[in-house]
């Protein structure tokens, strides 16, 4: 197995920081989707190779033994097998300083010590066989793959279909959804290795920003604007809702910025249907424009009329 530079392939230094290789990661992962890219087998191959890179470098405690042991991970796979006796495995490499209390006991054979046999079951039992050259079955990767949805979308949920590398799976969305939550679809990942379970496709959502509301968990607040004769007479004010349109009635001389609470007209509360958040109005005042002659009279008139109080 040829190493891999996890680094340079998603283009970061070797300092960077999670957040940097999130960011790096979404940005290459958008540019060589499969869905971007149909039947183009090199973005297929970089971004099976970013998912990869993206699932070692994402985990600090693997990327913290890829740190320690890349190199050398290299070099142990590639070594040709069957060193003799009297000399080291891997054609001279010595791997007992790896060890805490093992090493290469008598004529060449290794005594494992556990701290030993943990690392590289965990380090190699990922790459497809556990020690050298076996052949225990192993999970397949997990796949990583974000899906963008409105904020009426993540409201409604439904039906969804998305392509990854070239596979067309249907999933249903269950209503209420949040930005950056990722749900997890067991056995649709990569394939397992010598008869083990297959990975898991993991889809994170990214729910894009809506100029009408502003989500705060499953609340939501609304802007509303209302007439200044409305807001002083009192009356009914339609509003357009994610669920419909609703009617509201405003008491006489109801106050700029003004907040109404809509119980359960909010979110819909994700995985308990029937419940939702609420929905809060905050109503701004609008003046008239291009006022008539006889309009700016009687505006007068009535700020004559205040003022004489």
């Amino acid at each position: 197995m040829d190493y891999k530079d996890y680094y340079k392939v998603l283009g970061v230094e070797k300092n960077a920081t999670p957040e940097q290789i999130k960011k790096a990661y979404r940005k290459l992962a958008r540019q060589h989707h499969p869905d971007i890219n149909p039947n183009d087998k090199e973005a297929e191959r970089k971004f099976k190779d970013l998912n990869e890179a993206n699932e070692v470098l994402s985990d600090p405690e693997k990327r913290k033994k890829y740190d320690r042991f890349g190199a050398d991970w290299q070099r142990y796979q590639q070594q040709p097998s069957g060193a003799g006796r009297g000399g080291q495995p891997g054609g001279g490499f010595d791997w007992s300083q790896y060890t805490q209390g093992g090493g290469f006991g008598e004529g060449g054979r290794f005594d494992e010590g556990e701290d030993f046999s943990d690392f590289f079951g965990s380090l190699f039992g990922k790459m497809g066989g556990g020690r050298a050259g076996g052949s225990r079955p192993g999970a397949g990767p997990d796949y990583q793959a974000e899906l963008e949805l409105t904020l009426a979308e993540a409201y409604h949920g439904g039906p969804r279909t998305v392509t990854v590398n070239g596979k067309n799976l249907r999933l249903t969305i269950q209503p209420g959804v949040a930005d950056g939550q990722t749900i997890r679809l067991r056995d649709q990942g990569g394939p397992g290795r010598h008869g083990g379970p297959n990975g898991s496709l993991l889809i994170t959502f990214r729910i894009q920003p809506d100029s009408r509301y502003a989500r705060t968990g499953d609340d939501l607040t609304q802007d509303v604007p209302v007439s200044i004769y409305k807001a002083l007479l009192g009356g009914e004010q339609t509003v357009e809702t994610l669920s419909g349109s609703v009617k509201i009635k405003l008491k006489p001389e109801t106050q700029n910025g003004t907040r109404l609470r809509l119980r359960g007209k909010g979110f819909p509360i994700y995985k308990k249907p029937g419940e939702f958040g609420d929905l809060y109005l905050r109503l701004n005042l609008t003046l008239p424009q291009h006022l008539t002659a006889q309009e700016k009279e009687l505006i007068q008139q009535l700020a004559a009329l205040r003022s004489a109080e």
